[in-house]
């Protein structure tokens, strides 16, 4: 498909570095209007990757085709997800820093340096996401004595894995250590930025709060969350945790140290 085919002769325009960067709404829009293809190319591409596990969890989980075996096995078709999801933040966190770069490169490149290392923890992200589904279909069908509390519960939950994961998927793709301290890592990372890190939570999660308590009404979303639904979501959610984790670990003072080294050298 020509629509993510590289071409370096293509000049990347939309990027003034030269500018203070903007704030809040007006560096959303900013960032919207700017990389709108590269956002819609990053959904596409997501959603190609995840379909097969999220195609085979359906099927057990909603038609009941031997939900034991296939919700099994969309485990293990998520075997690339980590490396997906870690190459989908580092190019979101690439226009947070106006970089210029192409879509399909970058995403590519950034697949193959993690997705071994990114892929347990993916697969385990994936097995939460399932189980989350699976319990908010049981709460929405009323299966359950206690239902506030559960619906807490399943909240809690939800808010805290939203908080935790954008941390683990970006030292993945910025960061050289072992799963285990990246894991130590994103734990404390995340609550010693509690604030940006519970709204990055609250604006990643909302437009999946709303598909669960509306569904199936929501369904008639789906294009938009095919199109572009999910990037909007790590973009908001990432508007808030990138500057919370480029503090913590320097990330852009980092690169731009390296980059004038390069440039000496040169």
């Amino acid at each position: 498909m020509s629509i993510f085919r590289r071409n370096d002769n293509k000049p990347v325009t939309g990027y003034k570095k030269e500018e203070p960067r903007k704030r809040g709404t007006s560096r959303f829009l900013e960032i919207l209007v700017r990389d709108f293809w590269d956002l819609i190319k990053l959904n596409l591409l997501f959603c190609i990757c995840v379909l097969p596990s999220a195609a085979l969890f359906l099927l057990g989980f909603l038609f009941g085709f031997y939900p034991g075996v296939t919700i099994v096995l969309s485990i293990a078709a998520a075997f690339p997800i980590g490396g997906v999801v870690t190459a989908y933040l580092f190019y979101i966190t690439m226009m947070l820093r106006d970089e210029p770069s192409r879509v399909w490169y970058e995403f590519k490149r950034k697949f193959k340096e993690n997705f071994k290392q990114a892929a347990p923890t993916g697969m385990i992200c994936t097995l939460i996401i399932y189980a989350q589904a699976m319990l908010w279909g049981f709460l929405l069908q009323g299966g359950s004595e206690h239902e506030i509390l559960w619906v807490f519960v399943t909240l809690l939950t939800m808010f805290l894995f939203f908080m935790i994961t954008p941390y683990l998927f970006l030292q993945f793709a910025y960061i050289n250590l072992g799963t285990f301290q990246i894991i130590k890592n994103s734990i404390i990372g995340s609550f010693s930025q509690f604030l940006r890190s519970l709204m990055g939570a609250l604006f990643g999660s909302l437009m999946w709060v709303l598909i669960a308590l509306y569904f199936p009404i929501s369904m008639r979303l789906l294009p938009f969350v095919f199109l572009i639904g999910i990037s909007l979501s790590i973009l908001f959610c990432l508007m808030w945790v990138w500057p919370g984790f480029d503090k913590l670990f320097q990330i852009e003072e980092t690169l731009n140290q390296k980059k004038n080294e390069t440039g000496k050298a040169d």
